[in-house]
Formats: C-alpha cells, structure tokens, sequence
C-alpha cells in the first residue's frame, strides 16, 4: 500500500510516531501486522492486492501499487 495512499499517512512506530518506511496496513507499534506465512515478497503482493480489492480498488491499480513491494527494506534480506 502506498504511503502517499495511505489513509493514516503510515504506519506507526512503537513510539506512537508514523512510520516513513511501511503503510498502516503492515506496520503498528513497530511491529509488521501480516499473518507469519506471509514470509516473502511475492506473498505479501499477493496479501496486499487482496486487501486492496477488498477496499474497492481496482484490480489494475492494486498490481501498480504493489509493485514496489519487493524493492522495501523489509524483502531485501
């Protein structure tokens, strides 16, 4: 999800500050919020793209917005 999309502007640190790195839909008091067998990158696009639609986003549009997703911090280890 986007942050510039997000409607909380992010997620948020354990501080209670709003992450610059991850949306509120995966991140909440510094901890990642997806279930444990989401575990890589093509999982959480998948996870992603179905939460999206389920918000009502377009099917195209959620694929353009997660995208990005292997490219995150989070993936890159």
């Amino acid at each position: 999800y986007p942050l510039n999309k997000d409607k909380k502007g992010g997620g948020s640190e354990k501080d209670g500050s709003i992450s610059n790195m991850y949306c509120s839909m995966c991140y909440e008091n510094g901890q990642f919020l997806t279930p444990p067998d989401i575990d890589t990158a093509a999982k959480m696009q998948q996870y992603c793209m179905r939460e999206m639609k389920k918000d009502g986003m377009n099917v195209f549009f959620a694929w353009l917005a997660t995208r990005s997703i292997p490219s995150l911090e989070r993936w890159k280890k």
